[in-house]
Parts: C-alpha cells; structure tokens; sequence
C-alpha cells in the first residue's frame, strides 16, 4: 500500500519560506542590490513611498536594499557559529561519552566552566578588550556554544553505548574511532540537528547584539543589527527603517526553531519506527 506524505504545517512552510527568504537575500545580495550602500544625502531620510517601499535613512540609504544586504553578513555568520560549535561539540560529546574515564571528566569540567558564563556577556567582553570584529565575535560564540552540543551529544551517546549493535562492533574489532562515528553518530544525529537549529537562532541574536554594540561588523556595514543600531534615534521620522531589521531577527531566529523542532520531531520518530 502507498504511504502518503503528510505535508508540514502551515506554520512551518512559513517558517520554511521565512529562511528561503533570509537565504536567497543572503547568498545573492551583491546581485539584488548592487547600490546597497550608495548614500544620498540630498534625499535624508523620508518615509516609505514610492521608490522606497521601507523609506530611507537618514544618509538616503533605501532601508530595504539594506535589510536585503544585511543578511550576507548576518545569516552566514550565525550559520558559521552553528556549524563550528556542531563539530568541536560532536567531537567531544562522541569522545565523553564513548571513551568515559579522564576524557569524560575534563570534557564536562569544560563544559561545566562554559556553562556558568554568561556567553554574551563574555563575547562583548573580549570583543571589547580585542577591539571587536566580525570575525572575532565569530570565534568567541563558537567556542561559547560549544559545550551545548558536547553535552546534548554526549548525553545521547550514553544512552547508546551499551545497545546490541555497539557490543557487535566491539566483536568485530573495530576501532573506537570508527564505533563513534560510522555506527553510534547516526543514531544521535536528531539531537544534533535539534541543537544546531537552536544554536543558529542565538548566534543570529547574539551576532545582531554585538554589532548593535558596536563589537561586530564595522560602522556603515549593511547587517541587520548594525543598521538598527545606526538607526535607533530616526524611529519618529522613519519607523521602519527601526522596525524592519528588528523584525529581521526576530523572524529569522522563530522561524530556525520552528523549523528545527519539526525537523527534530520528524527524524526522531522515523529512527523509533526502525
């Protein structure tokens, strides 16, 4: 009998066409909006109409080429810090759990340190004693997010340890390394798609904060929280050019757990169902 495909929600097809939208803008900015930057100060700032459909800033800069050029900075940063801490976490949670003994206790006292810091706090610390920067705001989240997929994986690997398909492996002579990654990854892999997907949204945020402050990319940058840094004081002249990139993060980072616990819900169960 055919099984039928069950199409995912509503909300999640829009959460789905929220990341397309943020992607696109992201991986095809210097093509969409070439003049992203080109300021015209003998426009100034203006509400939207005609032309500018979000208005202008108040150097004439159109608030939507903006907003369209400002994800190529912020969402591959974000999606660097998810995939970076990804790996470095998988890594250790594999060798935690798996290996147990010394590699396990110095791993969760890591882990353990980095959790007990306040990770931005700590970001807009050394962005500010180093002279921030993108790339080192970049650094810093990588190794702070760390520890949430160490722990997450290494939890999940505990649990697998000890299963039938393990002890088979472990007959077979198998290098520990080639235990870890060829046969117990596998069955974590939802935990690690579930953690991903979480810690792409709060690098977004914390990427957005760090140029907010200043400790991210430089002044006059397209990137979301740059721009609604630049723009704070013209919320009376012009809202949206306030507005919209605010909205830009908020969106994006919903619309990555949305998507994220769908896709976490949908694996999980297939992998029950073996």
């Amino acid at each position: 009998m055919r099984r039928l495909v069950r199409r995912p929600p509503l909300f999640v097809l829009a959460a789905l066409a929220v990341l397309a939208g943020a992607g696109i803008a992201a991986a095809f900015a210097p093509w969409l909006v070439p003049g992203a930057t080109a300021q015209d100060l003998m426009t100034g700032i203006i509400g939207p109409g005609p032309g500018h459909p979000l208005g202008t800033d108040d150097l004439g800069r159109d608030v939507l080429q903006l907003l369209i050029a400002g994800a190529r900075t912020a969402v591959p940063g974000a999606l660097t810090v998810a995939v970076g801490s990804m790996v470095i976490g998988n890594l250790l949670g594999l060798a935690a759990g798996y290996l147990g003994g010394w590699v396990d206790a110095l791993t969760m006292r890591w882990a353990d340190l980095m959790f007990s810091l306040p990770a931005l706090l700590v970001a807009i610390v050394v962005a500010g004693v180093l002279g921030g920067g993108y790339v080192l705001a970049i650094a810093v989240l990588v190794v702070l997010f760390a520890p949430t997929d160490t722990r997450a994986v290494r939890g999940a690997v505990l649990e697998q340890r000890h299963r039938p398909y393990v002890e088979a492996a472990l007959l077979k002579n198998l290098s520990s390394w080639r235990i870890m990654t060829r046969h117990i990854w596998p069955n974590v892999a939802p935990v690690t798609l579930a953690s991903a997907f979480v810690n792409f949204a709060y690098a977004l945020v914390s990427l957005s904060s760090l140029s907010f402050l200043g400790l991210g990319v430089p002044a006059g940058s397209p990137d979301w929280g740059r721009t609604l840094a630049d723009n704070r004081t013209q919320l009376i002249a012009n809202p949206w050019a306030v507005i919209a990139p605010g909205l830009a993060i908020m969106a994006t980072a919903a619309a990555l757990n949305v998507v994220g616990d769908w896709l976490h819900e949908r694996v999980d169960r297939r992998g029950r169902a073996r």
